[in-house]
């Protein structure tokens, strides 16, 4: 065996380690709220009462998996891009076990920080901050007329039939079962994927957005890119959710709403508000407050819960703390939008593609660039139409390249740019 090939076996068998070791650091689903606290909130409310919902987390000790995760560190090769991957995702597994080991303390608070960022830190390209970007969208959302809206649009879609649709359409995909839609009734949030299944909210309304959003985000994004890093024989890792590719990771799904025209504006107002709340909750703002904006906001007392407990998954509902997961959605839109525009320039549309064989980053997909040249490392088996089609994806970035170009503080109704 090479050298090379030694290197890449010494790696594979660390990550084999990791894959094992992390095994129980579910990090989502331990620090989501049961369905019955938002029964009992709602109840109350709905008689004119309003209490902190009372969250029991688990006690959770993950000493020895933090051991073996730094015992793996310490024997990958930094120099390496495999090592350099092992290296920064041991450490993001680690931030994720302290987290969970301190569920409902202020720590958690800082844990989140350190994995996901904070709502006043500048997007790339040292652009404004998440929170003055997230107020741009929702003072757009909110100057826009509702009459605009498609009567379509308008039309509720239940679970049930939103399960029969999207299980049609990725049948239609795959040519065969290989993602199962499934309902359950323990779910705050909408609708969550893994490899090969997707779950919707039982009793929850969809709109037609929503339809196109589940396909394109969840399914076409999350999925693919797990059962596409399932099938990676050095790098089996490449299939998990970990904490340090979730800004890539949501950024890339966004940005597949985007450019298949399946995110509408009050899409962007929801991420957008998310974005707010979490900053006002480390501001001081508790549970109720928060939860009373959403509602100010316009969404409805369930929608408003099942946000606000976004905002205070694992921490204290007393404000000065958040879990701040949802600040990485336009900071990810913005790093991804900027990597395809970046990538067309530099003649590298194919790291675009190379980004659906496993859940990455964008440093991870240019450092991986040999391993994939030399076979180590598989191509996406699977990838939505919009990504596989290199022409089409070429021809918007072109566009968008030179759009960005015209300054909008220069132009006017009466600029000759608008004439034809």
């Amino acid at each position: 065996m090479s050298g090379t090939d030694a290197e890449i076996a010494h790696h594979a068998a660390l990550d084999a380690r990791m894959v094992a070791a992390v095994r129980g650091i579910k990090l989502l689903s331990l620090v989501s709220w049961p369905a019955s606290a938002q029964q009992r909130f709602l109840d109350m409310h709905a008689q004119g009462r309003e209490e902190l919902p009372k969250i029991d987390y688990p006690k959770l000790d993950f000493t020895d998996t933090r051991r073996e995760l730094d015992a793996i560190a310490a024997t990958a090769d930094p120099a390496h891009p495999l090592g350099a991957y092992l290296i920064d995702s041991t450490r993001s597994w680690s931030i994720a076990a302290e987290l969970l080991e301190a569920l409902g303390t202020d720590a958690v608070c800082a844990h989140s920080i350190r994995l996901f960022g904070r709502p006043d830190e500048p997007l790339p390209g040292s652009g404004p901050t998440a929170r003055v970007a997230a107020h741009h969208f929702i003072d757009i959302a909110n100057e826009l007329d509702h009459e605009l809206i498609a009567p379509e649009e308008q039309v509720a879609i239940s679970a049930t039939a939103l399960q029969l649709q999207l299980q049609v359409d990725l049948d239609a995909f795959f040519g065969e079962r290989v993602i199962e839609v499934t309902l359950d009734p323990d779910m705050i949030a909408k609708a969550a994927a893994g490899a090969q299944r997707i779950r919707l909210r039982t009793g929850a309304e969809y709109t037609d957005y929503d339809k196109h959003q589940l396909l394109q985000h969840e399914a076409f994004v999350h999925s693919l890119t797990a059962l596409n890093g399932r099938a990676q024989p050095v790098l089996p890792s490449l299939a998990l959710s970990s904490p340090r590719t979730t800004a890539t990771q949501e950024g890339l799904a966004t940005f597949a709403e985007q450019i298949t025209g399946s995110i509408d504006i009050e899409r962007m107002k929801r991420v957008s508000l998310r974005i707010e709340a979490v900053a006002m909750a480390l501001e001081g703002a508790d549970f109720i407050q928060v939860f009373r904006y959403f509602q100010a906001a316009g969404q409805s007392a369930a929608e408003s819960f099942a946000s606000a407990q976004r905002v205070f998954r694992g921490v204290p509902l007393n404000g000065g703390q958040a879990f701040t997961k949802d600040t990485v959605y336009l900071r990810g839109l913005i790093g991804v939008h900027t990597f395809f525009r970046w990538s067309l320039r530099q003649d590298k549309l194919r790291l675009c593609r190379l980004l659906f064989a496993g859940k990455m980053t964008l440093t991870d997909v240019q450092r991986f660039e040999p391993l994939f040249d030399s076979g180590a490392l598989l191509p996406a088996r699977y990838m939505p139409q919009w990504v596989s089609r290199a022409n089409g994806l070429a021809g918007m970035l072109a566009f968008s390249l030179f759009a960005n170009r015209i300054r909008l503080d220069q132009v006017s109704g009466d600029t000759p740019i608008f004439e034809v």
